[in-house]
């Protein structure tokens, strides 16, 4: 049972954080009922995030047990073995999918998108260049459409895609550490490694730091957002962005880090010490 849960990767649950945008963003976080639902979508897809964690795992044991740290990991060390992974795998994916059905209709057609789109970067799109980096960012773009399904509310669209934005960003940095990590051997163990260079992935990095920050000032300063908060002091939470980003570049560059963003953000103290500080100013412009 604990090779089994340390296999579901408890740690990178905190991606799904963004499935509480929606709520956040449509000012009903103090509404009982809607953040009970959003904690219920929460649940769901760290079930559903933990079995593709399981599948991508197995498709990789061989590649894995290369790598210096996911060689560690219960799967590709063999502590647990691939027949009771598959079988977890699909005993938590059915779960996880009919609960979310139960949930709501359109939550639970977003839930099986996720896991398609999980099932098929694990088998085959991962070693597509490129492609791979979409299907990353494509995850967390469909969880914050199912924070917003699940409480029936709409999402600006320039918030939508400033989400897609930072996860390029996020997955775009994660590549350069495994490049960087495993130099000559990169392309044993990901043979999509292989078809990328470090200077396209720093001229992409750059072409997606601007977007981010472009996108999420015109979401703050857009006549829609304005209308909808009635203000514009939501441009000030544009200082906060800048410097987590500016932060997260610092510790992919100078530090050598960036393998592991749930990591970054739980234990960076700067880092952390501005997303509680944006927290702060986003509760305060909205709420009151």
């Amino acid at each position: 049972m604990k090779n089994l849960i340390l296999a579901l990767r408890p740690k990178q649950w905190s991606k799904n954080i963004v499935v509480f945008v929606a709520l956040v963003f449509s000012q009903n976080i103090f509404s009982s009922a809607k953040l009970l639902q959003t904690l219920a979508a929460f649940g769901l897809f760290c079930l559903l995030s933990g079995g593709a964690y399981i599948l991508n795992d197995i498709a990789d044991i061989a590649s894995d047990r290369r790598h210096p740290e996911k060689s560690k990991r219960p799967i590709s060390s063999g502590a647990l073995s691939i027949s009771r992974a598959w079988i977890a795998f699909v005993v938590i994916s059915v779960a996880a999918i009919v609960l979310a059905f139960l949930t709501d209709l359109q939550f639970g057609l977003t839930a099986m998108a996720y896991l398609v789109v999980q099932l098929a970067y694990s088998l085959w799109l991962k070693h597509l260049v490129i492609i791979d980096i979409f299907c990353i960012a494509s995850s967390f773009f469909l969880r914050v459409m199912a924070g917003a399904l699940v409480i029936d509310v709409s999402v600006s669209s320039w918030l939508l895609v400033c989400t897609f934005f930072v996860s390029l960003f996020i997955a775009l940095c994660k590549r350069r550490h495994e490049m960087l990590l495993l130099e000559e051997r990169a392309a044993d163990h990901r043979k999509v490694l292989g078809t990328y260079d470090m200077l396209l992935l720093d001229q992409m990095i750059s072409v997606v730091t601007a977007s981010s920050v472009v996108a999420y000032s015109v979401y703050t300063l857009s006549s829609e957002t304005v209308s909808r908060f009635g203000t514009t002091n939501l441009k000030y939470t544009i200082p906060f962005v800048l410097y987590g980003i500016y932060r997260y570049l610092y510790l992919v560059y100078c530090k050598r880090q960036g393998g592991s963003p749930e990591a970054i953000l739980l234990t960076d103290v700067p880092m952390i010490v501005n997303l509680i500080g944006y927290s702060i100013v986003v509760l305060i412009v909205l709420y009151t």
